[in-house]
């Protein structure tokens, strides 16, 4: 498993997020643990496991595993890495759970990807902006079906993202199909220095969970089949 992270970017926003570079406030476990206890796949917190290192993606090899979420409250920043996220193409949990987020936090940027591995890639990537502007791209990169939804144009154009920042970051879109495309890298961009997923000096707080019905039988068979 790669990426499984949705994030909330709330104001203030940095006026140039490529040369910013403001460190994030140091993580609230008890922040965290209110937004990880809230969140739409997970039903109840059941052990704080303590903090971890947001480079220390899981790898579930385990059903026990799959119970474990890291979460953080970073100042304006708030996010999760769960399981529950990932798919393989039957369901579009991550969109789910961004549009819940949308709703109640309708003034903040709405970052989420999932990169997950099972004989094949499969992809899950949006951005959900304050002004409305969304894209949602879900799918097997290099192949079919990829599906892209709501207008990647209308994000790159309310972030103020040039031809050249895109290109420096691997986006072509006037060439690559979209099945080609790195659509996580818009996702990061969305994020900018505010990004808590890419950095060694980010703690997180790791979390036992009962997930809700739902997502733990979409987890087993995703995982265990």
């Amino acid at each position: 498993m790669g990426h499984c992270d949705l994030t909330v970017l709330q104001p203030p926003f940095d006026a140039d997020p490529l040369t910013c570079t403001r460190a994030l406030a140091a993580n609230d476990p008890l922040r965290a643990a209110e937004f990880a206890a809230s969140f739409g796949t997970v039903e109840a917190i059941l052990e704080d496991l303590g903090p971890r290192s947001s480079l220390d993606v899981p790898h579930p090899d385990r059903r026990a595993d799959l119970d474990v979420v890291q979460a953080g409250a970073w100042g304006h920043v708030l996010g999760i890495c769960d399981p529950a996220l990932a798919d393989n193409g039957n369901d579009t949990p991550l969109l789910y759970e961004a549009q819940a987020l949308r709703e109640r936090f309708p003034d903040a940027r709405v970052v989420g990807r999932v990169h997950f591995h099972a004989g094949a890639d499969h992809t899950e990537d949006i951005v959900w902006l304050p002004d409305g502007a969304m894209f949602h791209a879900s799918g097997w990169p290099g192949d079919e079906p990829f599906v892209i939804g709501g207008d990647p144009d209308a994000v790159i154009s309310s972030l103020g993202l040039t031809t050249e920042v895109l290109e420096n970051a691997g986006l072509y879109l006037d060439e690559d199909e979209p099945n080609e495309t790195e659509w996580s890298a818009l996702a990061t961009l969305a994020l900018g220095p505010a990004d808590p997923w890419n950095r060694p000096d980010v703690q997180t707080q790791a979390f036992r969970v009962g997930h809700t019905g739902s997502a733990v039988r979409a987890m087993e068979h995703l995982y265990f089949i």
